[in-house]
């Protein structure tokens, strides 16, 4: 069993997760928004770009899977001072890289670090409060993600200029200085093994009692990620193939990202309430709506723009933290790392899925507002898988994971 924090030490450690989730959200934008001055400085084709952005998105599926057992093994506090310092050093290293090679590697690496962050920032948010405020706390740890996208996208603004290598060394110092104050500041969440501990996860994580509600949750994050990184890879190719300026491309995304806050916060809240599944369907019938309204936004009106961005990410987002609140709910304590990194892992995959067949589509002819259709029914399925296996952890009566 994990250990339990008392009130004090649940709210630091909270408030330190928060502040490694921003860290976190920086460096995972931090490619995209150095690209318009790293592909020119490098000579890079478009095959090279979406190498260099896949780089890091593979890192993230081993990374998840490697943390979440770090996580269950040795520690959450452990894993995530050895995720941070991974990607620290290495996005640091990805401003020193002098050939397109090196530049892969290092966001592979800096991948792999930023994936076992997650399992264990997700770990550690849900066993820093009670049981009944758990879906809260994840998704307020949730919430730094996108709003450390935005801060990256202003650093870019008003701080790159032509040196494409300032994202990457504020993106690795951050975490470095946060490595220190979290060994001191954050009470050791120590998860006790015994010698049926790899027996325990399969029966756990795949036994026959609870194999459809693994399946359910593999589903929900599969198809979720495709949405979620389709949207953010795509969003201002998108809009500026809609006859939108780049500079407003650029002040849409931002909006995407504290609109994602706030609906991270408000997800979490839902999902602790009386009627997760209904508020779950909500929220996926809200993203289905605010897609839609996307897709229709008349060409050069800025606010119709800002307000459909924000909408979006406020949903997206908001129905993601419904998933990464449900998570660690699903399983026990002294497997929850595990389980949680493997349903983070087949998300993942589902974020590389989501731009590569963007991708496909639009260079096969396909128009900007087709592409977005196309995401209603891959919205729906995550929807439907969501509220299923909430629904079904409701009729079998199985209490949350203590």
């Amino acid at each position: 069993m994990t250990t339990t924090t008392h009130t004090g030490a649940g709210t630091r450690a909270l408030a330190l997760v928060f502040l490694a989730a921003i860290i976190e959200g920086f460096d995972l934008q931090a490619a995209g928004v150095a690209a318009p001055k790293l592909v020119p400085a490098f000579k890079l084709v478009p095959d090279q770009v979406g190498l260099f952005f896949s780089a890091a998105t593979f890192g993230l599926v081993f990374g998840a899977l490697c943390g979440g057992v770090i996580a269950d093994r040795w520690g959450r506090r452990t894993g995530l001072a050895l995720s941070l310092a991974a990607f620290g050093l290495f996005s640091i290293g990805t401003a020193f890289a002098d050939t397109f090679e090196h530049l892969v590697a290092m966001r592979f690496l800096t991948g792999v670090g930023l994936g076992g962050a997650l399992p264990n920032l997700i770990a550690i948010a849900a066993e820093s409060v009670s049981p009944e405020r758990r879906g809260r706390a994840v998704a307020f740890m949730y919430a730094g993600v996108p709003l450390g996208g935005a801060l990256a996208s202003l650093v870019a603004m008003v701080g790159l200029h032509d040196d494409w290598r300032t994202i990457f060394v504020v993106g690795g110092i951050l975490p470095l200085l946060l490595v220190v104050p979290l060994q001191v500041l954050m009470a050791p969440f120590r998860v006790v093994s015994d010698a049926r501990a790899p027996a325990r996860r399969r029966d756990v994580l795949l036994g026959s009692s609870v194999l459809a509600q693994t399946v359910l949750l593999w589903a929900a994050f599969f198809f979720g990620l495709i949405v979620v990184y389709l949207l953010l890879n795509w969003l201002p190719q998108i809009l500026v193939s809609l006859g939108f300026a780049r500079e407003t491309a650029s002040l849409v995304q931002i909006v995407f990202n504290i609109g994602g806050a706030a609906g991270a916060i408000l997800g979490g809240r839902l999902l602790d309430g009386t009627r997760p599944a209904l508020a779950s369907a909500l929220g996926f019938a809200g993203l289905m709506l605010a897609i839609a309204l996307l897709a229709m936004v008349p060409a050069g009106s800025v606010p119709a723009a800002l307000a459909a961005g924000a909408f979006i990410g406020a949903t997206v987002i908001g129905v993601q933290a419904l998933l990464y609140g449900i998570a660690p709910q699903c399983y026990p304590g002294e497997v929850r790392g595990v389980g949680v990194g493997l349903a983070v892992s087949v998300g993942r995959v589902g974020s590389i899925v989501g731009p590569l067949v963007a991708g496909w589509l639009l260079a096969s002819g396909m128009g900007p507002q087709q592409l977005l259709y196309t995401l209603l029914p891959i919205a729906a399925i995550c929807g439907a898988a969501t509220v299923i296996l909430i629904l079904r952890r409701n009729r079998t009566g199985v209490p949350l994971a203590a």
